[in-house]
């Protein structure tokens, strides 16, 4: 067994562990029913919910509105990524704002963003978007710091137009930073779109949650918490499973 296998089987079982310790403490009523319901009567509760089709319209809107915040982000971020680091100083300008993104409360904006966007989905994804977008932009400029200035002298040497020197020089160089873009994009519209839901929203799976918890409908509730969670664990494995393997291409794993 390879070093990776390990590092997965040992997750799994931990993973597993926890699960089965939750599960024996709910069992056996050291976690009151009222605060917590055991796992395998949350999978129940989601396996009723789905074959009822209660799980459909929130879960596809909430895929909606993060696939079209991720998707902006992501071209929009690595766009700007890319003419900032063009402009020296536009980066200096921004290097400050950007590091201390994350320390803005942006859910203020929510009633301006309906202000100006309307009672929809918009705004909603609004805030998806200026969550994820830093993120791209930072590891954009992260992937272009690190490719070697030699790369460069190399295509001018062997006289590269432009497209073919992004082609065959600067994204693979850049590649694994890229991917870290994606996966950061990926979690922060998530998690902005969630808690949108959550606070804000009169719909999606966010909305569900905080719907069933003022109702004290507790296995409800805690369904949809395990729907999200799986969301979000397959969708970071599948990203991390394509990232290895763009890296054993590359010759790095």
């Amino acid at each position: 067994m390879n070093h990776g296998r390990r590092i997965l089987w040992t997750r799994v079982a931990f993973i597993a562990g926890l699960v089965g310790l939750l599960e024996a403490l709910c069992r056996l009523h050291v976690i009151k029913p009222l605060t917590m319901i055991a796992p395998s009567q949350m999978v129940q509760e989601l396996i009723a919910l789905a074959w009822s089709g209660e799980l459909a319209e929130p879960a596809l809107q909430t895929f909606i509105e993060v696939g079209a915040s991720f998707l902006f982000s992501v071209t929009v971020g690595g766009a700007l990524g890319a003419v900032v680091h063009a402009l020296p100083r536009v980066r200096r300008t921004l290097d400050p704002l950007l590091a201390s993104w994350y320390a803005v409360p942006f859910f203020v904006f929510y009633p301006l963003l309906v202000a100006l966007l309307g009672l929809n989905v918009l705004p909603l994804i609004a805030i998806g978007v200026v969550f994820a977008t830093p993120a791209m932009m930072l590891s954009t400029l992260a992937g272009l710091d690190r490719v070697p200035r030699v790369m460069h002298k190399v295509a001018r040497v062997h006289r590269l137009s432009q497209l073919q020197e992004v082609r065959l020089i600067t994204l693979p160089s850049a590649a694994p930073h890229l991917f870290t873009g994606l996966k950061l994009s990926f979690a922060y519209s998530f998690i902005g779109i969630i808690a949108g839901e959550f606070i804000l929203s009169g719909g999606g799976l966010g909305y569900g949650i905080s719907y069933a918890y003022e109702s004290f409908e507790t296995p409800k509730m805690y369904a949809l918490m395990l729907f999200v969670l799986l969301i979000a664990l397959v969708a970071n494995g599948v990203l991390h499973v394509w990232d290895r393997r763009l890296a054993r291409r590359r010759g790095l794993a």
